[in-house]
């Protein structure tokens, strides 16, 4: 499977804007899933009843991109359902099924568990044979909720992570890769948002024991998964038998 992931530099607060860069940049390229950055559509903002959607607006856009493209696309966007807002990251299948994931853990270092509402569920999608566990940048920093319990073989993060924190999330990304034996594609958004945060290229796709399998282009980073190699690996080195149990409330 090819993941293509775009280092999206993020037009603050303007959709139309987004949207058009996002078709731009992706014209041209193949892929069977296209990840896009956290709150692709207007950038991490905490101007919620300014910019959510309420008629799922970027939503819709995925929906159009992935059936022209014939490939799945994720993302999240900042949404208003009835008097909550979430931080939802979709999951779009070319013939229009969705998959939604609400972030759980909130940036409260922003005020985001102010503004926004927690999601509840881990969320695992299958696609073309290959299982994604569905996560939203603050979630890297929680590994209990990231646990492997043989449910799925890759991690998808999206997000708007600042260069001044930058070495925390790589790495993290390459510990959630070899703690739990699985792929791990991290797409952080790129340049300098409204809050004057600049965010430099630090996307990556970690193999289960850690290396790096990404290619970069311009603005792209893609990655071939392979599940033969991943199951391989994971019959040699069986670490996760030797996991702990627990329940997560």
């Amino acid at each position: 499977m090819k993941i293509t992931a775009l280092n999206q530099d993020i037009v603050w607060k303007n959709k139309t804007e987004n949207f058009k860069l996002i078709e731009k940049e992706l014209q041209n390229e193949e892929a069977d899933l296209f990840l896009l950055p956290e709150m692709f559509s207007t950038g991490f903002c905490m101007d919620a009843a300014e910019v959510s959607d309420k008629n799922e607006e970027s939503l819709e856009f995925l929906k159009k991109i992935s059936k022209e493209k014939n490939a799945a696309f994720s993302g999240s966007a900042s949404i208003k359902v009835d008097n909550q807002f979430f931080n939802r990251m979709y999951f779009v299948k070319p013939n229009s099924q969705v998959i939604f994931y609400d972030k759980r853990h909130l940036f409260s270092f922003s005020g985001e568990d102010k503004i926004y509402s927690p999601g509840k569920d881990r969320v695992i999608v299958e696609y073309l044979g290959v299982r994604f566990l569905l996560q939203v940048c603050y979630d890297l920093r929680f590994p209990v909720f990231a646990r492997n319990n043989d449910d799925y073989d890759a991690i998808l993060y999206v997000a708007n992570w600042p260069q001044k924190r930058v070495e925390a999330w790589e790495h993290l990304l390459k510990a959630r890769a070899i703690e739990n034996l699985s792929y791990v594609f991290g797409l952080n958004r790129i340049g300098t948002d409204g809050n004057d945060l600049f965010y430099q290229e630090s996307s990556h796709c970690f193999f289960a024991d850690g290396k790096e399998i990404s290619q970069k282009r311009g603005n792209l980073v893609s990655a071939e998964l392979n599940l033969e190699e991943l199951n391989d690996f994971r019959n040699h080195f069986q670490f996760l038998n030797d996991r702990d149990v627990f329940e997560i409330k």
